[in-house]
């Protein structure tokens, strides 16, 4: 199995052979390294080393795998992450193990002989490398009492072998058949635990002990009383593979870790959920029923034919989703694969059945950890919806395994219309009240679950009890006209439901009183969810003693005036400026009690810190989490404690990419033609000054977005200040590459009133794009000859579309992971809730497959083999280029094997990287338009002239690039060298 992995190579189809050219100088000296000279890396020395013998070394490796890995100085901060983010399983792109891939799929770096028909995976330069090789930083998670915080350790970018392994895709999900969890699940390597001392610093590092050797751990969980954590532990088997997961638990104070089951048969289901603390000593376990056998075999015969009926005429409309179920084997395998035994374990070695085998999606404890609400799906299956719209049936349990009642079960949810805010018919976002002991509450719509249908009320709330007494009917808590959209608790006296209408785009906040029926409910906020700048921000939240989240109460020394705290992000004409305001909830008067320094830095609240009291909060006890920032100091976190507002900086980041600590950042304003105020984030390489270097090659990088009104779109969004991250596939790796960056332009599709944005969506595009082009030329940073643009998923779409449209703004396109052809998603795609036969013109006017005959600029295109995005289907991507190729257009396809939407492999990433920088350094810094001079290039060569604002030549003549053969164009190099 190794070596069939090792001889995957990504399918290339070219119409040319085209060739990149990299630099032979360093387009930036680091400022900051964080290495002693004995342990540079190679690729980090070359830096330091003289052009000419650079390239020597680059011939030397030539045809070799190149292997750079970076390593920063020992720090104990060195691996956190931001806060926001520990609540999410690590499961996203880019958390791999570091240098994996070195030992997998062959790969290649030659940066001197770069035919771009060799096959193989292929690296990036090394500027680029480095920066994606970097060692990840752990997250981040505290404990319930705020007095601890896990450091959750992780590897680097995975290697292709971890995706390679067998899933199955069925009922929308792809599943991991051999550890019995959702596939490509990536984890963690490690759990250490910090003391959060009184004066913000950190203890000392103490690791959790006894896990085996190469664990890697998920779910990791709280008890309530912050004594014990609770994970899961899966190993790597012989055959590459990961073995099925056990729970594990460790005593947080000894830091001893223990598998929770005494039996080694027990086994974590995760395909949906996985466990949960019942309470300080007990967990309920989803587990794989012991007397399962093996898989069902997929039969040589089939039974019959496959048959979809409609013969009863039901209208059913359905986006384009993957992964569906297919026939009678695939829903057998499906249940055989999420069918649930729950099992309630305690810390002591004691476990218990609880319930019958079932599909359990999902558990949740009463407060008071008496009842358990249990929701689980069962036939019949679907053939054209995944697996959430399958029938639902929730259930209430006592949390000692007694079974209570039923509280619903829903049919099959095929015909849920695709209108925005249509919804399921029946009960839905069935939950406790965060405020009560254990008390329920839930939405029914009005409507029949289809927003075209105007009634009022379109949603009801209701609440109950979960043991009601004979014929006690729900109460109706509030009724709502827009759809419901939440509810933040905080006790009897006061409680906010959120509604809002996505057609108009409003939305509205309620202030109830739950438990007093002659209190009125009143709107509180009534705005635009697209005006940023009325956005009064959200309450903040507190822990409750039962481990729910209610809104917290503050109160002043000097009144007896009760508050609520608004954590808002500020937007404003001059960007972001979060803010803390103390907001009067029944005379809506507030005082700003905090807000971010605007001019240097971007700091926002992260977290209330000073919950551990029951009651209301006082304001000069208060103490909040911040996370501050500025444009080339990356995200530190401090405590901000009341009365002195004194703050406290708990972390000291080291830069993730000093390479580029030095950047610079503008956010710029401008205006399209039709008035239309446009905003975008201009990067700029270190050192880079326009009057002394002239104008670089510039990549614009966007997404578009529909709004309802110019007013709305012309506001500003995010702040000049932010620290500029950079992601594993991140456009702004090309500041490394001396490249100008225009990121995120704005480019607004509107459509006022009655009219939809996307019938004037290809002159709203070019209009915007004309905008910021010109913009960034004005500015005298881009050379209007070499200008780039790229984009995924709908910014691919938007790519292909401006080369079709507007082939006069830029000389090349990337597009990864598009759709190109609308009438392949029929039922809405997007923003866009028409079907195709409402509207047939828009649809085939967006699409850029039918103007194909009208890109005459190179375009480069990316997909994955295994997208499962709705709507994004591979074929997109293979009909797209067919199309191009039939009208004679530079275009090239590159196909990633077992990727996904997003790109996760670390082989796939370099090789997309390698694929975007040769298009980039050959059809824009060295684009046919640019005419070539050798005393120039041989003065590059030397390290003398800046190689990305100079063109190639020819000894004795001046030629264009775009006459040069391959072995010509290298020749030229290599007499240069």
């Amino acid at each position: 199995m190794y070596e069939a992995f090792a001889m995957t190579l990504p399918k290339v189809y070219h119409r040319f052979s085209l060739l990149s050219l990299h630099s032979t100088t360093s387009p930036f000296l680091p400022k900051t390294l964080f290495f002693s000279s004995s342990s540079l890396p190679l690729a980090v020395k070359r830096l330091h080393s003289p052009p000419l013998l650079r390239a020597q070394s680059r011939r030397f490796v030539a045809g070799k795998q190149f292997k750079a890995k970076s390593t920063m100085a020992s720090s104990r901060f060195h691996h956190l992450v931001p806060v926001n983010a520990l609540t999410a399983e690590d499961g996203g792109n880019g958390t791999g193990s570091n240098g994996a891939a070195d030992a997998t799929a062959s790969v290649a770096y030659d940066d001197d002989v770069e035919s771009a028909s060799v096959t193989g995976y292929r690296l990036p330069p090394f500027e680029i490398r480095d920066i994606v090789d970097a060692p990840p930083l752990p997250a981040l998670s505290f404990s319930p009492l705020r007095d601890k915080i896990l450091f959750l350790k992780r590897r680097s970018l995975p290697p292709l072998s971890d995706l390679a392994r067998p899933e199955e895709k069925l009922a929308g999900i792809r599943i991991d058949g051999k550890c019995n969890t959702r596939s490509r699940m990536s984890f963690y390597t490690g759990i250490a635990i910090h003391q959060l001392m009184e004066d913000g610093s950190l203890g000392p590092e103490k690791e959790i002990q006894g896990l085996p050797e190469g664990a890697k751990i998920n779910f990791v969980t709280w008890s309530n009383n912050g004594q014990h954590l609770a994970f899961s532990v899966r190993l790597d088997e012989d055959d590459g593979s990961s073995s099925k997961l056990r729970v594990w638990v460790a005593n947080v104070d000894t830091g001893k870790a223990r598998p929770l089951f005494k039996s080694p048969d027990v086994y974590v289901n995760a395909v949906f959920d996985n466990f949960v603390w019942v309470n300080d000593s007990t967990l309920l376990v989803c587990t794989i029923p012991l007397s399962r056998g093996d898989p069902p075999r997929k039969p040589l015969v089939p039974s019959g034919p496959k048959i979809q009926s409609n013969e009863k005429k039901n209208v059913i409309q359905a986006r384009t989703y993957q992964d569906l179920l297919k026939d009678e084997y695939d829903e057998d395998l499906f249940e055989y694969y999420a069918t649930t035994q729950l099992v309630l374990a305690s810390l002591d070695g004691e476990m218990k059945l609880f319930g019958p085998p079932a599909i359990y999606t999902s558990m949740d404890p009463s407060p008071d950890q008496t009842y358990i609400l249990i929701s689980s799906t069962h036939k019949p299956f679907s053939f054209v919806v995944p697996c959430g719209r399958f029938p639902k049936k929730v259930e209430l349990w006592k949390a000692n395994g007694e079974f209570v009642r039923e509280l619903c079960d829903l049919p099959l949810a095929e015909d849920i219309p695709i209108a925005f805010n249509s919804v399921r018919k029946g009960m839905r976002s069935i939950n406790w009240r965060a405020d009560k002991p254990s008390t329920l509450y839930w939405v029914e719509t009005q409507d029949g679950g289809d927003a075209k249908v105007d009634v009022s009320p379109r949603d009801i709330v209701y609440t109950q009890s979960p043991a009601p007494h004979d014929n006690e009917q729900p109460k109706i808590l509030h009724k709502l006209d827009l759809r419901y959209g939440g509810i933040s608790w905080c006790d009897d006296t006061l409680a906010l439901v959120y509604e809002s209408w996505y057609k108009t785009r409003k939305v509205r906040t309620w202030v109830i009183s739950p438990g007093s029926e002659d209190v009125n409910p009143r709107i509180l906020f009534d705005r635009s969810s697209e005006d940023v700048y009325s956005d009064p921000g959200s309450p903040m939240s507190r822990r409750t003693p039962a481990g729910t989240y209610v809104i917290a109460k503050v109160k002043k020394e000097d009144d007896g005036d009760t508050y609520i705290l608004l954590n808002g992000s500020g937007a404003t004409p001059e960007g972001n400026i979060p803010f803390l305001d103390l907001f009067d909830i029944n005379t809506g008067s507030k005082e700003r009690i905090w807000q971010s320094d605007k001019e240097k830095y971007f700091e926002t609240v992260v977290a209330l810190m000073s919950d551990q009291k029951e009651g209301e909060l006082s304001i000069n006890e208060l103490k909040i989490l911040t996370s501050k920032e500025s444009k080339t100091e990356n995200t530190q976190y401090y405590l901000l404690s009341w009365p002195e507002k004194r703050a406290c900086q708990i972390t000291n980041f080291p830069h993730p990419y000093p390479q580029l600590e030095s950047l610079q950042k503008e956010m710029i304003r401008y205006q399209r033609k039709d008035g239309v105020q446009l905003t975008a984030t201009l990067y700029l390489p270190p050192g880079y000054d326009p009057s002394r270097d002239g104008p670089l090659p510039c990549l614009v990088w966007s997404y578009p977005g529909e709004f309802k009104s110019k007013e709305a779109a012309s506001q500003v969004r995010g702040s000049p200040n932010e620290f500029a991250g950079i992601g594993p596939t991140s456009p702004l790796l090309w500041l490394a590459r001396r490249f100008a960056v225009l990121s995120g332009p704005t480019i607004p599709i509107i459509g006022e009133g009655d009219e939809e944005a996307n019938d004037r969506y290809i002159e709203q595009l070019v209009a915007s794009a004309e905008a910021a082009v010109e913009e960034v030329i004005r500015r005298g940073v881009a050379d209007p000859n070499k200008i780039a643009v790229g984009g995924h998923s709908y910014g691919a779409f938007m790519t292909a579309n401006l080369l079709a449209h507007a082939p006069h703004l830029f000389c090349c396109g990337i597009a990864r992971s598009g759709a190109y052809n609308r009438t392949l998603t029929p039922f809405g795609f997007q923003n866009e809730e028409r079907t195709l036969w409402q509207a047939t013109s828009t649809y085939v006017e967006m699409s850029p497959f039918m103007s194909a005959n009208k890109i005459k600029k190179p375009i480069l295109l990316i997909h994955g083999e295994e997208d499962n995005n709705p709507g994004t289907l591979t074929m997109q991507s293979d009909r797209f280029f067919n199309a191009l190729k039939g009208h004679g257009a530079l275009c090239r396809l590159v196909i990633l094997p077992y990727e996904s939407h997003g790109y996760g492999a670390r082989e796939s990433i370099m090789h997309t990287l390698w694929e975007t920088d040769r298009w980039l350094q050959k059809h824009c810094v060295y684009s046919s338009d640019v005419k070539a001079d050798v005393s120039v290039c041989k003065d590059n060569a030397e390290g003398t002239v800046d190689s990305q604002s100079k063109a190639v030549g020819a000894a004795g003549g001046v030629q264009e690039l775009a006459n040069l053969d391959d072995d010509q164009f290298h020749s030229i190099r290599r007499s240069l060298l």
